[in-house]
């Protein structure tokens, strides 16, 4: 059974940190690429960003590029995003997911395999 746990999120001022991780099990996790998204309420689901198998090479959205950094520790199967000079906007559900062979460059939410459930973040302003 493929499982994917977000956890970290939570309520936190604007100018604030928060460090998501998300726990894989069930999948050869070094062989997929990782890619975090987010949506707000009534919007669509967005690119955040996304690493590669081996963790050198990323992508990010504009939005969060210079403060969100993506990476990953494949002997835990898990993979992080430090989310730095949080604002307002930046409040949504984060979801990481799972794309098998893919280069960590994918934006397109298609091209993920498998899909957490979900943490919330919230940014106070």
């Amino acid at each position: 059974q493929v499982q994917l746990v977000e956890s970290g999120g939570g309520l936190v001022q604007a100018g604030g940190s928060l460090r998501l991780s998300c726990a894989v099990s069930g999948i050869t996790f070094n062989i997929y690429a990782m890619g975090w998204f987010r949506q707000a309420p009534g919007k669509e689901r967005l690119f955040v960003a996304a690493i590669s198998w081996s963790g050198d090479s990323t992508n990010y959205a504009d939005s969060v590029k210079g403060r969100f950094t993506i990476s990953r520790d494949n002997a835990k199967n898990t993979v992080y995003l430090q989310m730095n000079s949080l604002n307002p906007e930046d409040t949504a559900v984060y979801y990481c997911a799972a794309d098998k062979y893919g280069i960590g460059r994918s934006s397109a939410t298609v091209a993920y395999e498998y899909w957490g459930q979900g943490t919330q973040v919230t940014v106070s302003s």
